[in-house]
């Protein structure tokens, strides 16, 4: 059995009961679930240099096991020299198996790498999705350290069913996502 079948597994087994109780669900329907993962890394470089965008879409497809996409502009800004319809960043959705086995790794092999590591930010946005940002994207081993040619960092938001950002968090904190400290509810 893979790790993204028993997190699936584990979700349907242990986490949807445990919310379920907490939250004093009458329907299993109501309980918060993960629908997808959106892997966003911002290039505002790539204005000057159309090889960064090949590099990100080739680092981004080897971390999250799925073809990135470029991201565009969408106006004409001058002062930062960008053109409409330019490629500016590189994006990945996940969604279903490939998101339950980007969790695993993210939450198992890759934060554990991050130097003096001591937990994520409990911040969520208001509707129970949570973004997390990562500075360096070398903590995923899929990463050859020899090879990058610059450090960037990306944005991983987690998107839920939950109402609330209680139960967004409750969830995130039951898949295991290392969060520093109780939220102050």
């Amino acid at each position: 059995m893979s790790n993204t079948a028993s997190l699936k597994q584990e979700y349907a087994e242990r986490i949807a009961p445990a919310l379920q109780k907490q939250f004093n669900y009458k329907s299993s329907m109501q309980i918060p679930r993960l629908t997808k993962i959106v892997v966003n890394e911002g290039l505002g470089i790539a204005t000057a240099d159309k090889k960064i965008i090949d590099v990100a879409i080739n680092e981004l497809s080897a971390i999250t096991g799925q073809k990135a996409v470029a991201t565009i502009s969408r106006k004409d800004v001058s002062n930062f020299k960008l053109r409409k319809k330019m490629p500016i960043g590189v994006m990945v959705t996940l969604r279903r198996e490939r998101m339950y086995e980007f969790l695993v790794r993210l939450v198992r092999v890759a934060l554990p790498r991050i130097r003096d590591f001591k937990g994520i930010e409990s911040k969520l946005d208001g509707r129970g999705n949570y973004t997390l940002g990562i500075q360096e994207q070398i903590i995923f081993p899929e990463i050859n350290i020899d090879t990058i040619e610059r450090i960037t960092g990306m944005n991983i938001t987690f998107v839920t069913t939950a109402k609330t950002d209680e139960e967004g968090y409750a969830l995130l904190k039951e898949f295991g996502l290392p969060f520093k400290n109780a939220k102050n509810s």
